[in-house]
């Protein structure tokens, strides 16, 4: 007998679903594999929407971040959202037919980090297609039910899985101390920089300067809510962030390019007294900044590591109507196309800002 509740009314859930499986870097394959049983504390969420993330990107072309490498067939994807067909039996918080976003990193809550409330800096982190882990290039997906969040019937699925870009931009903005009125630049407008777009407007930002060499994406960061963005192929980004600043420099800078130039850049962007937050994950370990430029002015410098009790927040944000999420959205791919569609986010980013694959289309 099973230990969890089924999906109602003759919505009898298969015994195997499809997975796009990467059996090493450069190659999917979409396999057959047995439906993951719900256990005791999890909800069996049928997947309706994954964005493709640049970690995804990158351990399909590299086979590792950092630390982390692929070592075995993995299952990419981990921005999703679904809907709960089946739960475990002791299951209280959520329910069969919920509409519901999922955090993809399940903590183990007893940590001083989890007991601090930065379960993001958990050690024992289980993070969706963080290797060894498998993501959600599936059809089903069994996951602890506090890390799924129920969204309303007027959020699509594809906006709810934006809600964890969205998170990062919530952190850093939390993180930086980022108040009403403040100004703030953003280097770099790939996913995360756009979403970060957003959380800047929602919290508030009166001036909000973005860079980048691709005009479509500045295009988008202007419909998100920036105020000013500077094609750094035609202008030089420090100097006309110091012109829109009457010279003094932005109150928060935010970099989330992983670019080592951007980076040095942000930096000097940022007024006396002014706060840095780094977003972006640079190729390498070390990057050269000007202590003494850090030191005289008092920046205050944060390091974002994903993110932290942020999704019911982001939830709340997109579901107002005043973040235009729909704006990433380019490309859609069913799961059997999962291959192509990171291809087009690898190869075509003058026109592609996010890829969405459908597992269950």
């Amino acid at each position: 007998m099973n230990n969890y509740t089924q999906a109602p009314a003759g919505a009898e859930l298969p015994l195997t679903m499809r997975a796009a499986v990467m059996p090493e870097p450069g190659c999917i394959e979409i396999r057959e594999l047995p439906v993951p049983q719900a256990g005791p504390h999890e909800v069996l969420v049928k997947v309706m929407a994954v964005g493709v993330c640049g970690s995804d990107l990158h351990y399909y072309e590299h086979g590792r971040i950092g630390r982390f490498v692929v070592e075995k067939p993995i299952i990419l994807g981990h921005e999703c959202a679904g809907i709960i067909v089946a739960a475990g039996e002791k299951v209280t918080k959520a329910a069969i037919g919920d509409r519901v976003a999922v955090e993809p990193g399940v903590t183990c809550g007893h940590c001083d980090a989890c007991k601090a409330g930065r379960y993001n800096l958990c050690p024992d982190v289980q993070f969706l297609a963080t290797p060894p882990v498998d993501g959600a290039f599936v059809q089903y997906l069994a996951i602890r039910e506090d890390m799924v969040f129920r969204i309303p019937d007027h959020l699509s699925y594809e906006e709810a899985a934006l809600n964890e870009p969205f998170s990062v931009g919530i952190h850093a903005a939390r993180r930086s101390r980022l108040q009403a009125g403040e100004t703030v630049a953003i280097m770099g407008m790939g996913p995360v920089g756009l979403m970060a777009v957003a959380a800047a407007k929602c919290y508030g930002a009166s001036r909000i300067i973005v860079t980048d060499l691709e005009e479509v994406r500045l295009e988008a960061a202007l419909r998100l809510g920036a105020t000013d963005a500077i094609n750094i192929k035609r202008a030089d980004a420090l100097e006309t962030i110091k012109q829109l600043t009457d010279g003094t420099g932005v109150d928060v800078a935010w970099e989330t390019a992983g670019n080592p130039k951007a980076l040095q850049s942000a930096l000097y962007a940022v007024r006396r007294g002014g706060r840095l937050a780094i977003v972006g994950l640079p190729p390498q370990d070390e990057i050269p900044l000007n202590v003494p430029f850090i030191a005289d002015g008092e920046i205050d410098i944060y390091g974002i590591f994903r993110y932290a009790n942020t999704y019911p927040k982001g939830i709340e944000f997109l579901a107002s109507g005043n973040v235009a999420a729909g704006v990433l959205i380019t490309d859609r791919y069913p799961l059997s196309e999962t291959r192509e569609a990171l291809e087009r986010a690898i190869h075509n980013k003058s026109g592609s800002l996010k890829v969405i694959v459908y597992p269950n289309d």
